[in-house]
């Protein structure tokens, strides 16, 4: 081999090395807090969660879903609930391309709809791509979504779906975003965003949410079931009348009101809740002291 030869191999090497260096992986903080670190025992916790979840045939395609947040010790094992039904309508050859998850900030309120940017987001489990394309799409239908990486550091509320997503859909792309208000305007912007998207690709909208909050376990429980019944008739001028920053209905209840119209939008007609337990059945000794709802919905249109 000449030297030019060489020179030539060796400068296309550094400049493969230094695009690869300019890759943007997003990593998911949760892991050994909200859920394992370890590959394995995630992976294991996960399908345990999934495959104990008894769930029912599921009318029509499935285009959203609502599903807990919290730590998967307690809320994993409702989020299986909808994630088993996802995973069986993927086997049937519907599943989506990309899956947008909605989540909001417990940290720090701000204006608008926070997308992740960079090229992935890893988790115990590997990467996942992130939907730059279909980022981009949602960016330019409203003045209120934007890329931002900074809501996202340190919150948990989105990317806790992760992997889920990465265990029944590991083709999916991943739009992970955060709204960081409720205002009608953002809701409105986003809810249109979401249906230019897709009349383009398959989406699944993942409203990530935890329920009611209280130390008063028998509140908790009746109010999440009144508020279940409101979701399955898509009722969310009730939903957000009754929703306060010192009653959460849904503590991620901009997410929720997103999805719900976004599906509503689409041709769904009521919700389907497929389980609802709270921190308080799983823990009793938590009653009394702290009490947190899950549910697991799913929003489908008429399809296979």
């Amino acid at each position: 081999m000449s030297l030019g030869i060489i020179l030539a191999v060796s400068c296309r090497g550094e400049e493969a090395m230094k695009v690869e260096s300019q890759r943007v992986v997003r990593k998911a903080m949760g892991a050994g807090r909200w859920f394992p670190a370890s590959p394995a025992k995630l992976k294991a916790m996960i399908a345990e969660d999934i495959e104990q979840a008894q769930v029912g045939p599921v009318t029509g395609r499935i285009v959203a879903a609502i599903s807990p947040h919290a730590g998967y010790e307690c809320s994993g094992r409702v989020a299986g609930y909808v994630f088993r039904a996802i995973r069986d309508q993927a086997k049937k050859g519907d599943a989506p391309k990309t899956v947008v998850i909605l989540g909001v900030s417990h940290q720090v309120g701000f204006r608008g709809v926070a997308l992740m940017d960079g090229d992935a987001m890893t988790t115990p489990l590997g990467e996942s791509a992130l939907d730059r394309e279909a980022a981009s799409l949602l960016v330019r239908q409203s003045p209120m979504i934007r890329m931002d990486y900074k809501p996202h550091v340190g919150e948990h509320s989105a990317e806790n779906q992760v992997p889920f997503v990465q265990a029944i859909l590991p083709a999916a792309r991943l739009v992970i975003g955060l709204i960081g208000d409720h205002d009608p305007q953002t809701l409105a912007g986003l809810t249109k965003a979401l249906g230019e998207l897709a009349q383009k690709q398959a989406i699944l909208v993942i409203a990530s949410s935890d329920m009611l909050h209280d130390p008063d376990y028998d509140l908790v429980t009746k109010t999440d079931q009144q508020t279940l019944q409101e979701v399955t008739a898509m009722n969310l001028a009730v939903l957000m009348s009754g929703w306060s920053p010192r009653h959460q209905l849904f503590c991620g209840m901009s997410a929720v009101a997103a999805t719900l119209d976004f599906a509503k939008a689409g041709g769904c007609r009521e919700g389907t809740v497929l389980f609802y337990r709270n921190s308080g059945d799983y823990f009793p000794e938590g009653r009394g002291q702290w009490v947190v709802g899950y549910g697991a919905v799913v929003f489908t249109v008429p399809g296979k």
